[in-house]
């Protein structure tokens, strides 16, 4: 891995790591380090890059948690919504970088991160409610919340990747 994409890696954790600290809760707060580790996904599609970014996000993301006890849960769950998330994006050779496309992965992506997210906090601390009313309040807007995002600034990192010659080092952003 070189110095150009762990740089890259540094900013868009630094950007979710901030915007994850001043997203208000309503009542619970969404998760967008989420929309800049798929980011970081779609741009570096790389197993080790993936590695790196979801162990960090999850740490971060852990820092910054609101959720009682949500620490642990937030390590467990950004490793494994990682590596689904890249599986499905390998998965979509063909579609991967068209904006839909990104939009509904991100979809699939933060639902699965609720998804686990609640269900480990359940089993490891327990949960402030039940389980579809939290998925509810906080899942399905993060989601909404995380999918808007990407469909404006995928577009933005792919002009910037394709300006500053780093596509050179990313085929994914090439069409």
């Amino acid at each position: 891995m070189n110095t150009k994409k762990l740089t890259i890696l540094a900013l868009l954790a630094g950007i979710g790591v901030v915007l994850h600290a001043v997203m208000p809760a309503f009542p619970i707060k969404p998760d967008m380090m989420l929309a800049m580790m798929f980011l970081g996904i779609i741009l570096i599609p790389e197993i080790k890059s993936v590695i790196l970014l979801s162990i960090v996000t999850g740490v971060l993301t852990a820092l910054t948690t609101g959720f009682p006890g949500g620490q642990i849960p937030n390590i467990i769950d950004k490793p494994i919504t990682a590596l689904v998330f890249f599986g499905l994006f390998l998965a979509l050779k063909k579609y991967r970088t068209n904006i839909v496309s990104v939009g509904v992965l991100t979809a699939i992506g933060t639902l699965v991160s609720g998804t686990v997210f609640l269900g480990s906090a359940y089993l490891i601390v327990g949960l402030p409610g039940p389980f579809a009313a939290l998925f509810g309040v906080a899942v399905l807007p993060a989601t909404a919340i995380n999918t808007v995002v990407m469909v404006i600034l995928y577009p933005i990192a792919q002009s910037i990747f394709k300006r500053t010659n780093l596509s050179s080092s990313n085929a994914v952003i090439q069409k």
